[in-house]
């Protein structure tokens, strides 16, 4: 029966067969050694099958069996049937072993179900047992699962004053219950502990400090740490290089995220699709949708099937390029493959659809929703929102504000300043400014993005005194203007420039010096539409006019040298102009609107990737 160690209970179950055709009768044994079997495997019913066989075979059970099949019930959190179990071996007077006692603990620290498991401590200590390191272990597992980790450390001191010394599982235990709260400091301070108790790390201790110092953002010692196990002799899993080429990826650093794939098959792990799918990622943020789905192609090469997630993730590049076809054509491939269609690819498909203006197919998309069950929460809302908010059609966000209320589904920042940009768009301010309070009244308070949409709002309305209100207000509020604010702001001074009123000269004077201050400078053709709004009140150059130039880029005294007629460039007020930081301003479009795709943002660094090929 050693077969069963193997976890082959095909096989354990032939030899089972032969055994009874031979006509050898099973033993208590062999039904303990089937059972147990089948709850390492988590197969439940199967080892509820063999031990109700058990039962009928033989009169009398003992502890080994009822422990096994207790274990296979709390190991798929059927604690019911496990609770069932105990009471029946107690009434055939079988007492239980402390080990059914963890096990049970366990059980409800897996359904985080903290009162049960401190009621089956008690009965152990009851029952004349002295809790052991495995006794505490439970509930350190307990409390740092359920997120108390100062309670977990509690009974780590309790531990130490009872003689008890940690393991190599209690200190990881401690180490994965600050890792889930993101406190990679004390994360690593349990791992200095662990080296100074004389204790040699294990794979899953070196796998969680990688994870910590990738957390803090230090992948080079990350990487060390993976040498380090290296020279202790402990081989790296594909588990080990999940962080680290998670972590260069999301920093949009794609060559090192390549080096450390490459570096892990070369320790001889074989890629997972999680590996796949953290470059997946990283490529699809980098607007890299080719190499992207070079990296598909190679997951197929190496025989790992692309999953929901991988596929999602390819959608969601071509969703923010607007190219509906595209994400579509995913979205059939994840039916077509059998793969799980959850709310994240419903998410990507409405995008695709309101980043195109396609909002009769995002209405489809959602009934589709409702017809799989699937509830529409904030992020879903968000993006129909600002599908709506891009069109201006403020009665549509309006009325998908009223079913979030309905379906009780909480408004974010990005929700109201979805809508707000519906506002403006439709020149309704009034109402824009009915939300801001309403924000502020339930504790959401205005971002950058949100004050930046406000002021392109009163811009639009030809109301810059509102404007210049609302950047004060701003930054009373402690926010940063950012280029988008600034440049806005200025295009709305300058166009009421010609009306003679103080605010107007002292507003642009004094953002004009705030600018230069931060260093900000605009592109030329920003400058040359400038310099046209101000010719109409400064003809040949003043206090505004030098104050307007020191933002200009440094090759404007050139251009205007070489190009006389420059103002012929400049285009009429309200015409398309775009700064460097891809900020655009037009008359019938927005300025510094919600766009949760962030596809006003730089791509970073354009990583050479085609020199890293993959080594398969």
């Amino acid at each position: 029966m050693s077969i069963r160690i193997g976890r082959d209970m095909n096989e354990a179950l032939s030899c089972l067969r032969k055994m009874k055709e031979e006509g050898i009768e099973a033993s208590l044994v062999t039904y303990s050694i089937i059972v147990g079997g089948f709850a390492k495997i988590g197969d439940a019913e199967a080892a509820d099958k063999w031990f109700k066989e058990a039962k009928e075979r033989h009169t009398t059970l003992n502890a080994i069996i009822y422990g096994n099949i207790i274990y296979a019930h709390c190991q798929t959190c059927n604690m019911d049937r496990a609770e069932e179990l105990v009471k029946e071996m107690e009434e055939e007077g079988i007492d239980a072993p402390i080990d059914i006692y963890h096990t049970m603990m366990d059980g409800y620290t897996n359904i985080g179900n903290e009162e049960k498991c401190l009621i089956v401590f008690e009965r152990l200590k009851e029952c004349g047992f002295r809790p052991s390191v495995i006794s505490l272990g439970c509930l350190i597992n307990l409390y740092t699962k359920i997120g108390k980790v100062s309670k977990a450390l509690e009974i780590g001191k309790l531990m130490e004053s009872c003689g008890i010394k940690h393991n190599m599982k209690t200190y990881s235990m401690l180490v994965n219950g600050f890792l889930k709260l993101n406190d990679w400091a004390n994360a690593f301070a349990i791992f200095e502990d662990v080296v100074k108790t004389g204790l040699k790390p294990d794979v899953v201790l070196y796998n969680n400090i990688i994870r910590a110092f990738c957390g803090m953002g230090n992948m080079d010692r990350a990487i060390r740490i993976v040498e380090e196990m290296q020279k202790e002799k402990h081989r790296p899993t594909s588990r080990t290089f999940m962080p680290i080429i998670h972590g260069f990826a999301k920093a949009g650093e794609m060559r090192r995220a390549l080096q450390v794939f490459n570096m892990m098959r070369r320790c001889g792990c074989i890629p997972t699709v999680h590996n796949f799918n953290a470059l997946v990622l990283g490529l699809v943020e980098k607007r890299q949708m080719e190499k992207a789905l070079e990296v598909v192609d190679e997951m197929l090469h190496a025989g790992v099937n692309p999953n929901e997630h991988t596929y999602t993730t390819i959608m969601h590049g071509y969703a923010s390029q607007g190219d509906t076809g595209k994400a579509f054509e995913y979205f059939t491939k994840i039916k077509e493959e059998g793969l799980e269609l959850d709310v994240f690819s419903y998410q990507a498909l409405l995008k695709a659809c309101c980043k195109s203006g396609r909002m009769q197919s995002a209405l489809a998309v959602t009934r589709e929703m409702s017809a799989q069950k699937i509830p529409r929460n904030t992020f879903v809302y968000n993006i129909l929102i600002d599908g709506w908010a891009r069109r201006g059609d403020v009665w549509e966000a309006a009325d998908l504000m009223q079913q979030m209320r309905q379906e009780r589904v909480l408004p974010d920042i990005h929700t109201y300043t979805s809508f707000i940009n519906a506002c403006c768009k439709a020149g309704d301010m009034q109402r824009a400014t009915k939300t801001v309070e309403e924000m502020e009244v339930i504790g959401v308070q205005p971002n950058v993005k949100t004050y930046t949409t406000l002021i392109h709002g009163w811009a639009r309305a030809s109301l810059p005194e509102k404007a210049l209100r609302c950047f004060e207000d701003m930054k009373s509020a402690g926010l940063k203007p950012d280029k988008a604010v600034y440049h806005c702001l200025m295009t709305s001074l300058l166009s009421r420039a010609t009306v003679a009123e103080e605010y107007i000269y002292s507003g642009i004077l004094s953002v004009c010096k705030e600018m230069v201050e931060l260093g900000l400078t605009v592109d030329m053709g920003t400058a040359v539409h400038w310099s046209k709004c101000l010719r109409k009140i400064e003809r040949t150059g003043g206090e505004l006019t030098e104050a307007l130039q020191k933002t200009f880029p440094p090759a404007w005294n050139s251009y205007t040298t070489t190009n006389k007629n420059y103002g012929q460039m400049a285009r009429d007020d309200g015409a398309y102009l775009s700064d460097d930081n891809g900020v655009h301003y037009e008359s019938e479009n927005d300025v510094g609107e919600y766009d949760d795709d962030s596809d006003d943002e730089e791509d970073g660094e354009n990583d050479d990737i085609s020199a890293h090929r993959f080594c398969f």
